[in-house]
Order: structure tokens, then C-alpha cells, then sequence
């Protein structure tokens, strides 16, 4: 037992009789955690605010906040009153005992603080300081505008409870020096507010405001051909004479489409709402800054209102009342109700509208088709694109190759091939080119595809960069289940697998395996199936990589079976459509912000409702105004036109109802929530085929026999003869849906699938996705760099209970972000904010499950496990696929996890105060918002 513990057990028992007198006479519970926040503070003021985070100063805090103790209750009757004073110097005492005698001081100043603000204060007058002077970018000097730096804070900090205007100006006028030149002092206010973010959330918002300034400066100055500036309240006027030329210049500069200049730019311009460029934290905008407000020789001419008007006129651009339209889908962006993907948000509107964000692919065996889809996935990343390539029909390694008659050296080196040029198509420096590789668990190379991602042996057979997955059938779950054995094949010597799923697959396959053992089969393996999925197990808790998908769940669902086959899912495991060698499958995601919809009663239905009509409407356009690449893409897209409705914010609207995410109320509130996107989803598709017809391969889907995605769990339990887990209840009225889609058809093949939104969900300052929390302090990394993000609603919560300060900045800091080991937070809110690492994983199973129920494709899910194990391992994919499950995405482990527990005050702009990488183990590393990884959204 460390002296510390022994302290603290041994004065426990005696410290609860005794109460404190308050200065106004009142008695009140004595309490030694406050001793234990007091001496924190005293440390932090000495040593800085990583001392809070360390071992030493903790475990030196608790041993002395236990002397006090003992000194207090060793004095007569344990059952007496104490005054403060008492308490106090007794904290003192102790503190210079321990030799602690800085801290001792710093003690005593803190008292004096204490005691000085319980006295009114004494106006002082104001502290001259000496003028500075500041350089203009032409080379001018002049006298630094302290009253103008005053206006712009106070603005920034209007609406803002929490920030100080004061604090930020004079941690920026301690920041700047005579001669600084103006950038630098601009620079200088954003990191003045920005170091405080870590302490109070608010600042973020004050850092973005003050961000905002340096923009218009730039924007506007650039739009009018001289130097301009603009204040929030100016901005109403400013926007109205700024957008007309905005439009303008961007078309003279070949950047937007010409027939944007042709909207009614004055009524549109009047319609701009800039008081929304006060809802950006500086994450989101600076995201907007450094990836998506368009630029000509690096110097920004859009704002941010004009950057969702430019998408909004795009994707109307075929709409009858274009200008209304625009008008209606600005609001949907810039309310944040609804965003669109990436590829929307850089493209719409400009001469190269490439909207799509993702792509499957097939790739055929043989080598010129090989090297097209190769050339295929370049085209299709340039532009934004996410890729899936299904590569299971290229023969494998030792099939015979008549044309030379040599064998094969398999997939794996062509999959090289293609690694290497998804980091080559870097998507015009906005982003990596990222692409994901599916192979069915029955090929023969499925052993060398699970070692792709290994960082050990031939680097020729590696792929670091390439994303995998299986594409696991139901018959081989069966057979791990059972027990049995697995044959591997070359794909030429069994043509139809690829082709069938379900029982028909099971057939076929079983037909191969008395082929092989009649030897009519010469390339084959026979495999124990348990062995195999350990293996694969093991490598994905290795590598992250392959990701288990199944096959059979995305076929015998799929509205389109009729029509083909799904052959892989794409980069981020959401979408599930048909491939050939004649069509490319293409989607348009975007996804509904769930928080936008919460109040405190529930859903607000009836704005949901509005939310996804406009929403399917918005992506059902952008099919017609895309530009496609390659003509597999645009025969794929326009005959089909599948769209993707995901949704982001769903942690905080469950913070937002009190709920917790480990909890049947969350499970069933993601089944309640989905049912809803889905109803409407599909109404306002069925209500778009009968305004601009059907798609044109509508007939014999399973849309076409009225039966919904709800009504397709039958078809995989009956396929499964009944070995399926899923709550089918429903809520809302799917008879009247029915007979309506049976009566005016679809205008989309497929109209759901959740996809990450790692990006547009940091644009919107929610929680992306369906994710947990992953912590409660921690800086975000992608390429616009590392921000400071601490959980808005738990230091709400934290500031009624009066428990909000620095010590308890330490403290998140040094247990990671996770509440479980802060015993002064209340059991309530440990429940409520706990993050995904503390979450059960088979909770993230049961909601997926009751949404997978309402969802025509699938959703990307990443599961979480914090000290994984084969057996855990074992039985929690088992259940994704026994629960229904279509896809899932990156495993992700705490035992890789790493904050890094520094400061954020003084840093130079790279922050790195709680660094939190959510991994895969073994170091590969993949932040959970690293656009690298999650490139759909």
C-alpha cells in the first residue's frame, strides 16, 4: 500500500463527522476533495498545467491532502467544527513540511486572490502602454489599431458567456512586438482565443470568429480588387454587394460554372443568412478555409455563406424555379440540418462538377482490363472519388495462364499496382487518393490478402497505403460455426461463385468441392473454416485490416437483385451496389444532422420530415449536373441513380435527450430515428418518380413487388433458415408506403447508406456519424492540422455542478478524455459521457442491427474493444453477422491509444495538448477523423 492510500483509508472513517463553518455563518459537510482541487491549483501555478497530469504531483497531492486530514481529526472530538481559516493553514503546513515551499507560496497568493475577490473592487485606472508600430503587406507602417482589435474581440465574443474579450486582447497584445507585421497580429488573435479552448469550449467559437475576420479581409479584398474589411454587423450589406462579383470573378477565373451568373444574383444574395458564420467552431472553419473555400493563386475569394449558395445554385441548376430551389437548399446547408459530401462541397457549382464520392468497381481477369480498372480508379480519385474494387474475379497465384502457358503469380501484385497509384492521384492536394480492395473469402490468395497491411515481409507483396476487405458468404460462417472444413479456389476454375449468393452459392460451391476431390480441380486448399477466421481475426486485431463484410446480407436485400450482383461494398463499407464489367456502381451521399432535429422532448418529426424530403431531392439533382469520368460511371449512374441518406450528430442528440449511448433507450432511439429517415426517404423518392418518372431499371427490383427495405429481413432469414437476430417491430404506418411506391415507383435504385462523414461532421460541430464518444478532451488531426476539442455538454453539465476548472482539466488529461477514474465527477454524468472505449461493443451491435433493419445499403460501423482477446474477438463478429449486419468497418483498440498531456497555452498553432489516434493496434495508425481514412464524407 503506497503512503498516499494508507492516508486516505486511514483518516477516511474519522473525517465524515466533521463540518465546515462558511464565512456567512452556515455550516456546511466537510470535504477533502477540496482540499485535494485547492493544492492542484497551487501546483499548477508553480509547475504549469501538465503538472496536473503527472504521477508525481497526483500521487503527492493525495499523500498530503491525507495529512491534513489526519492533522484535522487528530484533535479531540472528530464530531467539531472547523473554520476555514483552520482548514487552510493546516494545507500550508502541510505543503511546507513537504518541502514544497514555491507551492507553499503560490498557496498563500491564492488566498489572498480568494479573499481579495470576496472585497469589492478598486478602480485602478488603465496601465499605459508603449504604441506599437505594424507593417501592411505593401510595406506601410502605422500604429497598431488597439481600438479596432478591441471592436473585433468584443464582437467575437458577442453571445458568448464564458469568453473574455480582455483576456484575448491582452494575451494578443502580449504576443506582438514593434514592427509585427498585420498577418502576425491576426495570427495572434486567433491563438489567443484558441489557447483557451481547452478550458472553456466557448473560445472556440471566439477563435472562429476572430478567424472569420482575417477571411473577409482576404475574400473581400480580393472580389473587389482593393483592401476591404467588414465587421459582423457589416456583413448583411457586405454580402448583398460582395456575391454578384463573387459570381463574377470566379467565372472570368474558369473556376465557376457560367451559369451560375445566370441566377437571379441579386434575390439570391438578399437571401444570404450571415449571422451563420457565427455557428462555426474553428475547427469547421477552418476545414472550410484550408480544404474548401475556392481559391485563384492561393488567395481565398469565397466566404463561407457564398461557399453553401455556390453548392446550393449547382445542384438546382436543372430545377424549374432554380433560384427558389437554390434558396431552399442554401438553407439546408447552412443551418447545418443537412450536408452534403465532400465531393459536393469542393465541386458543385464549377466547371468540373464531379460529385460523386464513391465508386465500385470490377475488376475482370485479364491483363488489359486489369490495367483499365487500374486507369479507372486515377480518373475516379482526381476528382474526389472513393473506390471499391472488387478484385476476387483475378485468378490466383499458380492458375495456369493459357496465352503462355506459365502460372499466375495471383492478385497481390496487381493489388500493388493499384497502391501505388491511389497515393499518386492525390485528389489536387486536397486529399490522398483512397481505395479499398475486397476478395472473397473462398480465392485462393485469401491468406497473402490478409497479410497485405503487415509492416513485415516482402515489400513487393505489401500494399501500406490500400485499404482491405473480406467479402465473407454466409456458407462460410456456417462452416466456422459448425465446425467444418473450407476449400479455396482459383476464381477461372469456378466461374459462377462469384456470381451467387445464398443457396444457390452453397450449392455451386459444394458442387466444386466434390470436383476438387474427384481431382478435376488441380488449384484448391482445403482449410479447417475456424482456422481461417482466427486468422482473420487475428490480422485485423494486428493490422485493422481486412474489415469483415458479408456478402449474402447485401444481395439477398438488395432492391437491385434483379439486375445484378453486389460484388463489394466501397471504401467505407456503407454502400452496397450492383458492379460488371459494363458498369462502374456510382453514389451521392449526404447525411441529415440529427442533432439539428433533437429537442429535449424527442425528434421534431415534422422538421425531420422537411429535412429529408429536401435532402433526397438535393442528391436525386446531382445525378443530372455530375461530371463523370468514365462512361461505365455515367451509364451506371443515370440508369440506376442510387443516392445515399446517412446521418451525423447522433451521439449529441443522445447527450442532448440524457441519454446513454450504452443503453436500450439509445438502441432504441436509433431504431426510432432511422425508421423515420427511411419513411421519408423513401416517400420523397417515390414522390420524385412521379413528378420526373422512374428509374429506368425499376421494374422487377424489389421496390417494384412493394416490398421495402424492412420486408427484405425476410428474405435473409428464410435464406438463413431462420438463424437471424433482429427486432422487426415498426412504428409508422408501411402499408400506406407500399402501396404508394407499388403506384408511382422510384426515382432511386437505393436512397440509404451512413457513411463516416469524418470531415462534413467536423464542418457542422457534431459528433460524426453513429460514433461513441471517443473522448472528452482531445485534439482532432487532419490535414487543416490539430484542434482542441473538449466535449461541450459534459463542461455544461460540469459548470451547473460547480465542478468546472483547471484541476479538472488535469484530470481529463490524464485519464485520457474518460470519466470512469474522476471520482469527483457524479455517477450520472460518468454514465452519460462515457466514451467508446467503456461502451460494451455489442451495444454499437444492437443499434446497428435496428438501424440495418430500415436501410436498403449499409452503414459504416467501427467497433471498439478495449483489451481485445480471440475469444471477444471471435464473439463479437459472430454476432455482427448472426445480428444482421451487412458491413463493418475499422476495429479499433485502446492498447494503441496515446495522449499525449501537455498544455495548450503558448503553443505555435500545431496544438498537441490531449492527442487522441483511435488505431488499429501495432501501430497502424489511423485517426478516427483522417480524411485519408474516411474519404467518403
Amino acid at each position: 500500500m503506497t503512503i498516499a492510500s494508507s492516508s486516505r483509508s486511514a483518516t477516511a472513517d474519522r473525517s465524515v463527522q466533521l463540518t465546515v463553518v462558511r464565512r456567512d455563518g452556515g455550516h456546511t459537510g466537510f470535504d477533502q476533495t477540496k482540499i485535494s482541487v485547492a493544492m492542484t491549483k497551487a501546483f499548477l501555478a508553480v509547475e504549469g498545467a501538465e503538472a496536473g497530469t503527472t504521477h508525481r504531483v497526483r500521487d503527492l497531492v493525495t499523500d498530503l491532502t491525507g495529512r491534513v486530514v489526519e492533522a484535522l481529526t487528530s484533535r479531540g472530538d472528530a464530531r467539531r467544527s472547523l473554520q476555514v481559516e483552520d482548514i487552510q493553514d493546516q494545507v500550508e503546513l502541510a505543503l511546507m513540511r513537504a518541502g514544497e515551499h514555491q507551492v507553499a507560496r503560490a498557496y498563500v497568493l491564492y488566498r489572498e486572490e480568494r479573499t481579495k475577490a470576496r472585497t469589492p473592487a478598486d478602480p485602478s485606472g488603465i496601465t499605459d502602454k508603449p504604441t506599437l508600430s505594424v507593417r501592411a503587406a505593401d510595406g506601410s507602417i502605422a500604429p497598431l489599431d488597439v481600438d479596432r482589435l478591441r471592436v473585433i474581440v468584443a464582437e467575437a465574443a458577442t453571445g458568448l458567456d464564458a469568453v473574455d474579450p480582455e483576456l484575448i486582447l491582452d494575451e494578443t497584445l502580449g504576443s506582438c512586438y514593434d514592427g509585427i507585421a498585420q498577418h502576425e497580429v491576426e495570427l495572434a488573435l486567433v491563438m489567443a482565443a484558441r489557447s483557451y479552448v481547452e478550458t472553456e469550449p466557448q473560445y472556440s467559437f471566439a477563435a472562429s470568429r476572430l478567424l472569420l475576420d482575417q477571411i473577409r479581409r482576404e475574400a473581400l479584398g480580393r472580389v473587389h480588387g482593393e483592401p476591404r474589411q467588414a465587421s459582423q454587423a457589416e456583413m448583411a450589406q457586405a454580402y448583398v454587394d460582395y456575391f454578384p462579383r463573387y459570381v463574377e470573378l470566379g467565372v472570368e477565373a474558369g473556376h465557376l460554372d457560367p451559369e451560375l451568373a445566370t441566377f437571379d444574383l441579386p434575390r439570391l444574395a438578399a437571401a444570404i443568412r450571415p449571422e451563420r458564420d457565427l455557428d462555426f467552431t474553428f475547427l469547421s472553419l477552418q476545414t472550410l478555409y484550408d480544404r474548401y473555400l475556392l481559391h485563384i493563386d492561393k488567395v481565398r475569394f469565397e466566404l463561407p455563406q457564398a461557399l453553401f449558395l455556390r453548392v446550393a445554385m449547382g445542384i438546382a441548376l436543372r430545377e424549374d424555379d432554380r433560384d427558389a430551389k437554390a434558396i431552399e437548399f442554401y438553407e439546408m446547408l447552412s443551418s447545418f440540418r443537412f450536408m452534403t459530401s465532400t465531393p459536393i462541397l469542393f465541386n458543385s457549382g464549377t466547371t468540373r462538377p464531379q460529385l460523386s464520392a464513391c465508386f465500385l468497381t470490377t475488376v475482370q481477369d485479364d491483363l488489359a482490363e486489369i490495367f483499365a480498372g487500374i486507369r479507372n480508379n486515377a480518373l475516379l480519385a482526381k476528382y474526389s472519388g472513393g473506390l471499391g474494387n472488387d478484385w476476387t474475379p483475378v485468378r490466383g497465384i499458380g492458375a495456369r495462364i493459357r496465352g503462355t502457358n506459365g502460372e499466375s503469380q495471383g492478385v497481390v501484385p496487381f493489388l500493388k499496382i493499384a497502391n501505388d497509384t491511389a497515393v499518386a492521384v492525390n485528389q489536387g492536394g486536397k486529399r490522398k487518393g483512397a481505395v479499398c480492395a475486397y476478395l472473397e473469402t473462398w480465392h485462393i490468395d485469401i491468406e497473402e490478402f490478409l497479410d497485405l497491411r503487415k509492416n513485415t515481409g516482402d515489400e513487393r507483396r505489401r500494399t501500406h497505403d490500400m485499404n482491405t476487405a473480406n467479402w465473407v458468404p454466409d456458407l462460410f460462417m456456417q462452416r466456422v460455426e459448425a465446425g467444418g472444413d473450407w476449400t479455396l479456389f482459383s476464381p477461372d476454375d469456378v466461374p459462377e461463385l462469384h456470381d451467387l449468393y445464398g443457396t444457390a452459392f452453397a450449392e455451386a460451391y459444394r458442387g466444386y468441392e466434390q470436383a476438387a476431390d474427384r481431382g478435376e480441380i488441380r488449384v484448391f486448399k482445403r482449410v479447417k473454416a475456424v482456422d481461417l477466421w482466427r486468422r482473420m481475426l487475428t490480422v485485423l486485431f494486428e493490422t485493422g485490416h481486412p474489415w469483415i463484410t458479408f456478402k449474402d446480407p447485401c444481395n439477398l436485400r438488395s432492391p437491385q437483385q434483379h439486375d445484378g450482383v453486389v460484388h463489394s461494398s466501397n471504401l467505407c463499407t456503407e454502400i452496397t451496389l450492383n458492379t460488371s464489367a459494363d458498369e462502374i456502381a456510382v453514389c451521392n451521399l449526404g447525411s441529415v444532422n440529427l442533432a439539428a432535429h433533437v429537442t429535449p422532448d424527442g425528434l421534431d418529426a415534422e422538421l425531420l420530415r422537411d429535412t429529408v424530403m429536401a435532402a433526397v431531392r438535393m442528391l436525386d439533382n446531382t445525378i443530372d449536373t455530375n461530371f463523370y469520368t468514365t462512361p461505365e460511371s455515367e451509364r451506371s449512374n443515370l440508369r440506376h441513380r442510387p443516392i445515399s441518406l446517412g446521418l451525423m450528430g447522433f451521439s449529441d442528440a443522445l447527450f442532448r435527450l440524457r441519454i446513454p449511448y450504452a443503453s436500450e433507450a439509445a438502441v432504441a432511439f436509433a431504431d426510432s430515428s432511422m425508421e423515420q429517415i427511411s419513411y421519408h426517404a423513401i416517400e420523397a423518392s417515390s414522390d420524385l418518380a412521379a413528378e420526373r418518372g422512374r428509374y429506368s431499371s425499376y421494374d422487377g427490383s424489389l421496390w417494384s413487388q412493394g416490398i421495402l427495405p424492412i420486408d427484405s429481413l425476410e428474405l435473409l432469414k428464410t435464406a438463413r433458415d431462420g438463424d437471424l437476430i433482429v427486432d422487426q417491430s415498426k412504428q409508422l404506418d408501411w402499408d400506406a408506403l407500399r402501396q404508394k411506391v407499388r403506384r408511382d415507383g422510384m426515382r432511386n435504385s437505393n436512397v440509404m447508406a451512413i457513411a463516416p462523414t469524418a470531415t462534413i461532421s467536423n464542418i457542422c460541430g457534431v459528433s460524426q456519424s453513429i460514433e461513441p464518444t471517443y473522448s472528452n478532451l482531445f485534439v482532432k488531426s487532419n490535414m487543416s492540422g490539430e484542434f482542441t476539442v473538449a466535449n461541450p455538454y459534459l463542461v455544461a453539465d460540469l459548470k451547473a455542478r460547480g465542478l468546472w476548472d483547471q484541476v479538472m482539466v488535469s484530470d481529463l488529461k490524464y485519464h485520457d478524455g474518460i470519466l470512469a477514474g474522476i471520482e469527483r465527477i457524479p455517477a450520472d454524468l460518468r454514465e452519460l459521457y462515457a466514451t467508446a472505449f467503456e461502451i460494451d461493443p455489442m451495444w454499437l451491435v444492437k443499434a446497428a442491427s435496428r438501424r440495418q433493419k430500415w436501410i436498403d445499403q449499409s452503414q459504416s460501423l467501427n467497433l471498439y474493444m478495449a483489451a481485445p482477446s480471440g475469444r471477444a474477438l471471435d464473439e463479437l463478429y459472430r454476432s455482427t453477422w448472426r445480428y444482421g449486419l451487412k458491413t463493418t468497418y475499422y476495429l479499433r483498440s485502446q492498447s494503441a491509444t496515446h495522449v499525449e498531456k501537455s498544455t495548450l497555452q503558448g503553443t505555435d498553432g500545431r496544438l498537441n495538448a490531449v492527442q487522441v489516434a483511435l488505431p488499429e493496434p501495432s501501430g497502424a495508425v489511423c485517426a478516427i477523423d483522417d480524411p485519408d481514412c474516411e474519404a467518403c464524407q
